[in-house]
């Protein structure tokens, strides 16, 4: 059974990221002193009295302008107002009420769903009364808040849960995270729409249309997703501090948290430096990854067109060559489905661990076939045994005499026979590379022997 879902409402400014934040207990939502800022709707996951639910922040609501992204904004809220089973109209008692909110309230009214009328910025307890004492023309109860304190948001959380349905006995399931990384315009937004089969996120020829990381829960094959479009990442020297420096912030901080990141490329434009240093970016972080060449629909194509593509993708991110590459059109939802196909298998091989005598069994045959380096002065380099140390990704240590007689040519020849031997496709893999006293190696090596 899905979590609650509970709206934030409100015109610009009145500090609704603020209360997403501490609703949710983290940073994550962008708070700038600017008018729209928040402009699609995110979903953060919250607690409160023993239920789990979801608090969804929207952008805000201006009904009588219709420049730029508010119309997308408005359709933006009201599809989440559809979703929630409550909502909670953030106003500001520091200003007082407005025409904007008169207005909002009367839109409020008309719809299908509870709502809790929270007046912000009321840090003080003794005037934020009277501060909100003003604001029950709006026809609720109005209830005194600080979004940056956190003073009254208890009573508004009791008012909303009344409205949760009953909760459900089944644990939750097990999610994949996802996230949705890029440069600029690349079509990062359409393929979350297109797999949402909505307009989940703003979609506009102008860069930086999505300036927050954009969550979507979905489900195939009973297995969960939540997949999260995060804003287009340019180079540094072209971001200026502000809203799109907080949401590239946010891009980088969801490519940490995912299981499987789905590094967008233009098919169009093909690989660029930026591409490629996004893609040292997946690498560092130690995330499995999927290249997603959109826009196929407009390359010119003949029969070896995606081959060639694809040897050059593999040719300038010769580094991440363990990754899948699918073509991809968001705009007519060609393969795109197809992309969960390697989601799972590549979370599954990010998460695998692997027996120390696997592990050994391919350290013996790789240096049966081509032994450890020798130096001019006779020594030789040598493996005594190998463990796995770690998932996510699986990292393995390697137990040496001394690991400055492993040159790069070594190392890489032991990698990639550990890959042939145990695949780890859609993942990077770490060796460390561990030198030790002989007398704790040999203990080590028995102790391996043993397990084996």
């Amino acid at each position: 059974m899905p979590l609650p879902v509970v709206a934030i409402i409100g015109r610009p400014n009145v500090g609704k990221s603020a209360i997403v934040n501490r609703l949710a207990r983290v940073q994550e939502a962008i708070v700038f002193d600017q008018p729209g800022v928040t402009r699609d709707r995110t979903y953060k996951k919250a607690y409160w009295e023993g239920r789990d639910f979801h608090v969804v922040d929207t952008g805000g609501l201006v009904f009588a302008d219709d420049t730029e992204f508010l119309p997308l904004i408005r359709q933006q809220a009201m599809a989440a107002l559809a979703d929630s089973c409550a909502a909670i109209f953030v106003v500001d008692g520091m200003e007082g009420i407005t025409e904007a909110d008169r207005e909002i309230a009367g839109w409020l009214h008309r719809q299908q769903v509870p709502v809790t009328l929270a007046v912000n910025k009321c840090e003080s307890v003794k005037d934020g009364i009277t501060q909100a004492v003003e604001f029950y023309e709006l026809g609720w109860e109005a209830h005194p808040v600080s979004g940056i304190h956190g003073n009254g948001l208890a009573e508004v959380l009791d008012d909303v849960m009344q409205h949760f349905p009953p909760e459900s006995e089944e644990p939750d399931p097990e999610e994949i995270r996802v996230a949705i990384v890029g440069r600029p315009n690349v079509g990062k937004s359409s393929l979350l729409n297109s797999i949402a089969g909505e307009n989940r996120s703003i979609v506009s020829p102008i860069s930086g249309t999505t300036r927050d990381a954009i969550d979507l829960l979905v489900e195939r094959d009973d297995i969960h997703y939540r997949l999260v479009d995060t804003a287009g990442i340019r180079k540094k020297k072209y971001v200026e501090y502000g809203p799109e420096f907080f949401g590239i912030n946010r891009a980088f901080k969801a490519i940490d948290r995912a299981d499987v990141v789905l590094l967008v490329l233009d098919a169009v434009e093909g690989v660029t430096d930026q591409d490629q240093k996004l893609a040292g970016r997946i690498l560092e972080e130690g995330r499995a990854c999927i290249v997603v060449m959109n826009k196929w629909d407009m390359v010119e194509k003949d029969t070896y067109t995606m081959i060639q593509m694809t040897e050059e993708v593999r040719s300038r991110l010769h580094f991440t060559e363990w990754a899948d590459v699918i073509f991809t059109s968001a705009v007519t939802g060609q393969r795109v489905e197809k992309i969960f196909d390697m989601i799972k298998p590549a979370a599954d091989q990010h998460r695998r661990r692997v027996s120390t005598s696997v592990i050994n069994e391919i350290l013996e045959d790789a240096t049966s076939w081509y032994s450890p380096p020798t130096t001019r002065g006779g020594r030789q380099g040598k493996i005594y045994y190998g463990t796995q140390v770690s998932a996510q990704p699986p990292t393995l240590a390697l137990f040496v005499n001394n690991p400055a007689l492993f040159g790069d040519t070594y190392r890489r020849y032991v990698e990639r026979k550990v890959r042939e031997s145990l695949g780890f496709k859609g993942t990077p893999i770490r060796i460390l590379w561990r030198g030790k006293k002989v007398r704790e190696l040999e203990r080590g090596a028995n102790r391996a022997t043993r397990v084996k």
